[in-house]
């Protein structure tokens, strides 16, 4: 028997101590990652810099990969609208801004994120989880303009290059990034 069972995030108290708790602790996340990467990543020191004693840090969260898992889940949480703009490029094209403009905040806990990713299977598995979701919520942009097409080959057209660039390339977001790749999806829906 597990003896620290550990409830689903925000579920004892939800907007209560334990909200406040998990607001403080991913703040810490977010700004040791920042600072320091991956490796400023413990559980002692996101204790530390949060305020939260770090028996319920150990408690509530175990390790680095627990943490950086609610820090994906707490982004799934945020709400999310596709764009309706009237045309499949339209859409396409400000899902891609609104990429570009996550990875290219400064600081950006985004990529910050994502790269940490690479050393843990459970921030892997929750990064995953997160774009099963963006998927199937932009899935109605390909729907709506062109029925037969496959949404998630057509947003991954769209939107997988502009990662490349910005992500792997450390490419300057040129200005017409955002369109240039949403064209790309828009052809791939036929």
């Amino acid at each position: 028997m597990d003896p620290y069972p550990q409830a689903p995030p925000g579920a004892a108290r939800p907007g209560g101590r334990t909200a406040r708790t998990r607001a403080q602790v991913l703040d810490a996340v977010a700004s040791l990652l920042l600072e320091g990467g991956f490796d400023a990543l413990t559980v002692d020191a996101v204790a530390a810099r949060s305020g939260v004693h770090r028996t319920t840090v150990y408690r509530r969260w175990r390790d680095t990969g627990a943490l950086l898992a609610d820090s994906f889940d707490a982004a799934r949480e945020q709400p999310w609208q596709p764009p309706d703009t009237g045309s499949l490029l339209g859409d396409l094209t400000e899902i891609n801004r609104q990429i570009v403009a996550a990875l290219t905040e400064h600081p950006s806990i985004t990529g910050a994120l994502i790269t940490a990713s690479f050393r843990s299977p459970a921030a892997a598995r929750a990064l995953r989880d997160f774009w099963e979701d963006r998927f199937a919520t932009a899935a109605v942009v390909v729907e709506r303009a062109a029925p037969g097409a496959d949404p998630r080959t057509v947003l991954i057209a769209a939107c997988a290059p502009v990662f490349y660039e910005l992500a792997l390339l450390r490419s300057p977001a040129a200005g017409d990034l955002a369109e240039r790749y949403a064209r790309v999806g828009a052809a791939a829906a036929g």
